[in-house]
């Protein structure tokens, strides 16, 4: 496979066009897809670096360089093109604004952990096991958006895309021989979905922590001051710790501030907050119409016992399960699946799909 060593965009010694290059991906049977991107002062990550891989070389592409990427537009949509990517989610976001969704996806990450590898397993570990690859690790910290990228950058880039093919056609193999190609199809169906790559202001809350351990009131305040730093952090794109850092916010949600001066006494608390947004904030807490007589949070109430009983016993027979079948128990169920499955949630994960077949039946039953 030839290897382009300049990013296109960046330098036209190696005779490319990007319209030649979006012709050979319409036309190609498959595109491996990896990005570079930088989102620590963003809320949006910037993309940095695109590298593509086709059967007959792989390249870079320079976002950053004067040269449109919509050329390529078409053949990143092409639903009879496969794009092979590894650990795909990030990169989907990152792409989503050039390209939207893109269709017919292969994540060598998923199929790896359907095949019994670790459900989080990495790129590089997984090239060197099923290909007998080692890659260098040298540009793990490279600041993606500096320009002239060296050589040796593109060659590391270049790694990420180089064994996508050969490790598909590892893992579809593979997964053939266990009989799970059905349980590849179904989680490769529901991947790239808007709703999965990007969050909702009002479903912003999910990302918290200990919300169940407070009182409903304060449980709607923390969805609504959760919805706000999204809102803003989008608006200003801005990472969200930025905007508000967790810990303040949770405190916010525990003394329930109701002045200028009561708000500046969190600890932690941003020296221009107060000034910038404390009455924004402070009207927020007023519209959710604090009780006359809120009670002080309590100690951390304890889990029932009943209820834990039975998401233990639900974990054991997951794990028991995936032990049979040599895959991580968290790719059966993880454990928020478990509590929903015992709450008597009909929707749960394991209830749906392949999951069902291989345990959700069964868990079902125990209880």
């Amino acid at each position: 496979m030839e290897r382009v060593r300049i990013p296109l965009g960046a330098d036209s010694r190696d005779g490319d066009t990007i319209g030649e290059l979006g012709e050979e991906l319409s036309a190609s049977q498959y595109i491996g897809l990896d990005t570079e991107f930088m989102r620590e002062r963003t809320y949006r990550a910037q993309l940095c670096l695109l590298q593509i891989a086709t059967p007959a070389r792989c390249l870079c592409v320079d976002p950053l360089g004067p040269v449109p990427l919509e050329p390529l537009a078409a053949g990143m949509r092409a639903g009879g093109v496969v794009k092979i990517m590894h650990a795909a989610r990030q990169d989907l976001e990152v792409l989503w604004p050039l390209f939207g969704a893109l269709p017919r996806l292969f994540d060598t990450q998923i199929a790896a952990a359907l095949a019994g590898w670790p459900s989080q397993v990495g790129y590089a570990d997984l090239v060197k096991q099923v290909l007998g690859v080692t890659l260098p690790k040298g540009q793990t910290r490279t600041d993606w958006s500096r320009r002239p990228l060296s050589a040796e950058q593109i060659e590391y880039a270049l790694d990420d895309v180089a064994h996508l093919a050969n490790l598909r056609d590892a893992l579809e193999s593979k997964l053939a021989q266990l009989g799970r190609e059905t349980w590849l199809a179904e989680e490769l169906a529901s991947l790239g979905r808007p709703e999965d790559l990007f969050v909702a202001p009002e479903n912003a809350w999910e990302r918290l922590k200990g919300l169940n351990e407070l009182d409903p009131w304060r449980q709607g305040l923390a969805r609504e001051l959760a919805a706000w730093r999204e809102q803003r952090a989008s608006d200003r794109n801005r990472p969200r710790s930025w905007i508000l850092p967790d810990n303040v916010l949770r405190a916010m949600v525990m003394r329930v501030p109701r002045t200028p001066a009561e708000l500046a006494a969190i600890e932690d608390m941003a020296p221009g907050f107060v000034e910038h947004s404390g009455e924004e904030i402070l009207a927020l807490i007023d519209a959710q119409r604090p009780p006359a007589k809120l009670a002080p949070p309590g100690p951390r109430q304890r889990p029932d016992p009943a209820f834990t009983a039975v998401v233990k016993r639900l974990g054991d027979l997951t794990r028991q399960i995936a032990t049979q079948l040599a895959i991580s128990p968290e790719l059966l169920a993880t454990r928020r699946d478990l509590e929903a499955l015992a709450q008597g949630d009909a929707a749960a994960a394991p209830l749906r799909g392949w999951r069902y077949e291989v345990v959700g039946e069964r868990l079902r039953a125990a209880l």
